[in-house]
């Protein structure tokens, strides 16, 4: 049999001189598991008498993801199965080179352990916080803050030199199309689409074409506008207070807020209660949260306009 290591989550292609790593963090992985009833969980093959079940399939599956993406269902099936009868044959090599007894597997072994241990308490702590009543509570407050903010719809025309931007004006003077314009002369990305810059909020540019945009009034075009960009000729196409998107919209955001804040708290809480002892830092320096405990600083705020032009920040 032709062996293949798929890649894994955290590394590169598997390779036998680490294969003793995979088997011990397979074999915690299984243990940690619940058993499924037999009907649900085959036997699929058998190595030297020890079963490989489709509980194991998945947990594999789970393990080496990104390497199977590309893969059609019955290649993946393979590529897994011949995965894990060869991390039973080399993993029972390692066990008759007595790997298991010394200080470096033993080591790893604990890290895995409490690894899985932590992945699994702050998973089900997340679940158990992500209610409808609190992913309902957290669009409320951000719509509050959204709503009533006004936001502008504008095209701009950006150029190098502030000449340039007076003979463009010129030309819209006289009559010429903005956005026709914008085409020819921007050297925005989006002067494709005539230089439209979507809706946007004060905050989402830079200070100079903010202050601009904001004062002019729908159909007007400013004078030439210097930004760290460039120069710029704005048109404002339209205002309007800001409205927040409907909560399904942004329900998967939610979701992952509330449910990684859920996980940070309970972190924190016991932290709290913890005995720490620093022995790299100096007495009395507070320990540094793990960011992989952390959420994110602060609610999602899906409404804003995803196009982002040069101007914005």
């Amino acid at each position: 049999m032709t062996t293949s290591f798929p890649e894994t989550k955290t590394g590169p292609r598997l390779g036998l001189a680490s294969a003793t790593v995979a088997g011990c963090l397979a074999m915690v992985l299984f243990a940690a598991l619940p058993v499924r009833a037999a009907d649900d969980n085959p036997v699929l093959a058998k190595v030297n008498g020890s079963e490989i079940r489709q509980s194991d399939m998945a947990i594999a599956e789970e393990e080496l993801g990104p390497s199977l993406e590309k893969m059609d269902p019955a290649t993946r099936q393979e590529n897994l199965l011949a995965f894990l009868i060869d991390m039973k044959i080399v993993s029972k090599a390692a066990e008759d080179k007595k790997i298991a007894d010394g200080d470096e597997f033993k080591r790893r072994l604990a890290f895995a352990r409490n690894r899985l241990l932590m992945d699994q308490l702050l998973a089900q702590e997340g679940k158990a916080a992500t209610t409808d009543e609190a992913e309902k509570k957290v669009y409320d407050d951000a719509a509050k803050q959204i709503s009533g903010e006004q936001e502008v719809r504008a095209r701009h025309i950006l150029v190098e030199t502030e000449d340039e931007a007076k003979a463009v004006k010129a030309e819209l003077d006289k009559g010429a199309d903005f956005a026709e314009l914008a085409k020819k002369k921007s050297k925005d990305p989006g002067a494709s689409d005539g230089g439209d810059l979507g809706f946007f909020t004060k905050d989402q540019m830079v200070p100079e074409f903010s202050a601009v945009a904001f004062a002019l009034e729908p159909g007007k075009i400013s004078d030439p506008v210097k930004s760290q960009f460039g120069w710029h000729i704005i048109k404002v196409e339209e205002k309007r207070n800001r409205k927040p998107p409907d909560f399904d919209q942004v329900k998967s955001q939610i979701e992952a807020y509330v449910t990684r804040k859920a996980q940070a708290d309970y972190v924190a809480k016991l932290r709290e209660g913890a005995k720490i002892e620093r022995m790299d830092q100096a007495a009395n320096t507070p320990a540094a949260t793990p960011d992989a405990a952390k959420p994110d600083a602060k609610a999602p705020d899906a409404a804003k306009d995803s196009k982002m032009a040069p101007a914005k920040k």
